[in-house]
């Protein structure tokens, strides 16, 4: 098998072995084969390359060891895997390839985060931080305008906790705000249900950005303020301040609820002039909604194409994992002892929202210290009894069974049984991936409780997972029965 065959079957693997092979593809399109040497001890050395230091540091760290396991698999070797930065002709390479995809349509742009240039900014245009209070005199006939940049310095990235729910957008948020001179896509788009993080990591990127380089001119604003900021200037007969602000006024835009500006005839002509000044510039935009643009209802086909231009990544419910960590480091953070099994228990009853869960663990924090009570369990269960189920009552995979035979109208060793026709093989298949992710069950567990291989349950999460982006209703089936639950 010659070096491309390995990595090409590698890459396949990994793919059908990993839970999220959306996601697993995103990180293993960045990176570039270089070569594989023997090495004196019978392993095989497999050198490969990053477009820069984030990308190579985070695949080391989280896939590493699936790389090495796949190649290993393949070649009956020993396989040591090695990421480096790849060069910068390299790098221009892979993004090209990269660009010419449906998810990277927008042409790759100069740095949008260097600082103005008098090419590039106008004359007396200042931005000043929010711990600013200064005023600027005029300088080459206009006007200065200090801008807050409602930056939140609480909201980093240090103190925001990643998972699989979250990891796409995570990564793409830090990609963009790290050292290297060219992101990778502009716009990036990031869309989840209310309360999951999405506003943490707009302010995390500002915040980092404005860290590394304080002249940035960057501004956090909801869509609701946008929209209103342009009513104002209207009402007042001053637009063209409006536009000098959000045009000439601003390297890096985070626009929070963008979903709110959708109707709004006067505002979405607006928005889509300010959108194309930006980008024309490399200005950098950041955007956050509750829907991917495509399931925005009454979007303009003009608008989406703009959002869909750069990197669109989800953020979902965090699983139990990751909201028992979030659980953990807020508590540290606020300097309150939790024991573990408070904190299981809030994680496993409280699923919909890190807001939600914040909101539960600061209740129990002020119960207790008022009362002088210490944390325990039962305390909690005490103080959240009307917030939290009681157990049992929740994503058992019994109630997600009964709820899929109640969907299709089918009897359970039906949804059980072997047959391969599809009203039966998709709703177990639907089963299998909400059992997998509501029940906090592994797939050998899942497969276990319909007597098939470990693989199969894999198949189903994967099969489900991907084909509700492409197939409305399978997507309706899934939304149906989760309402249910």
């Amino acid at each position: 098998m010659n070096e491309l065959n390995l990595w090409a079957t590698a890459y396949r693997q990994i793919l059908q072995n990993h839970a999220n092979p959306a996601e697993m593809k995103f990180w293993l399109d960045a990176l570039n084969w270089d070569k594989l040497e023997p090495m004196a001890s019978g392993k095989v050395h497999i050198f490969l390359s990053a477009p820069n230091v984030f990308y190579a540091n985070f695949i080391n760290d989280k896939f590493k060891a699936e790389i090495e396991m796949a190649t290993s698999q393949i070649l009956g070797k020993s396989c040591e895997v090695s990421i480096a930065v790849m060069e910068a002709k390299a790098v221009d390479e892979v993004a090209s390839a990269a660009m010419s995809s449906p998810q990277y349509s927008a042409p790759r742009p100069e740095s949008p985060l260097s600082p103005p240039t008098a090419e590039d900014s106008t004359p007396g245009m200042v931005v000043a931080s929010s711990h600013q209070n200064n005023t600027s005199p005029q300088r080459g006939g206009f006007k200065s305008m200090i801008i807050n940049d409602f930056l939140d310095s609480s909201l980093t990235f240090e103190n925001y906790i990643m998972g699989p729910s979250n990891q796409l957008a995570y990564a793409s948020a830090s990609a963009i705000s790290s050292d290297h001179d060219v992101p990778q896509y502009n716009p990036l788009f990031i869309y989840g249900p209310p309360g999951v993080g999405k506003t943490h990591l707009l302010h995390a990127i500002g915040n980092q950005i404005k860290k590394k380089n304080p002249h940035i001119r960057a501004y956090f604003v909801s869509a609701e303020k946008f929209v209103n900021e342009f009513i104002e200037s209207i009402q007042h007969k001053n637009p063209g301040d409006f536009r000098a602000k959000y045009r000439e006024n601003v390297d890096l835009l985070l626009i929070d609820d963008v979903q709110f500006i959708v109707g709004k005839d006067r505002s979405e002509e607006e928005f889509i002039h300010t959108f194309n000044t930006l980008h024309s510039l490399k200005k950098m935009i950041v955007l956050t909604s509750d829907k991917a643009p495509k399931d925005i209802d009454g979007l303009e086909d003009r608008i989406r194409t703009r959002f869909e231009m750069g990197m669109v990544a989800d953020i979902r419910a965090p699983e139990i994992e990751t909201r028992i960590a979030i659980l953990k480091a807020k508590a540290e953070a606020d300097d309150m002892y939790l024991p573990d099994e408070v904190a299981t228990f809030l994680g496993t009853y409280v699923k919909d929202t890190v807001r939600n869960l914040h909101g539960a663990l600061v209740k129990l924090q002020q119960f207790a210290s008022l009362t002088g009570s210490e944390i325990t369990l039962d305390l909690a269960k005490q103080v959240l009894q009307n917030s939290i189920p009681e157990e049992g009552q929740e994503y058992t995979v019994e109630i997600i069974l009964n709820a899929v035979c109640k969907h299709f109208n089918l009897k359970m060793k039906d949804l059980k049984g072997t047959s391969r026709a599809k009203q039966f093989s998709l709703p177990r298949q639907i089963a299998m991936y909400l059992i997998r992710r509501y029940a906090n069950l592994g797939f050998r567990e899942v497969s276990q409780i319909f007597d098939k291989d470990h693989s199969t349950a894999v198949h189903a999460y994967q099969k489900i997972e991907l084909e509700m982006e492409s197939d409305p209703e399978l997507k309706r089936n899934v939304e149906a029965i989760r309402e249910q639950l």
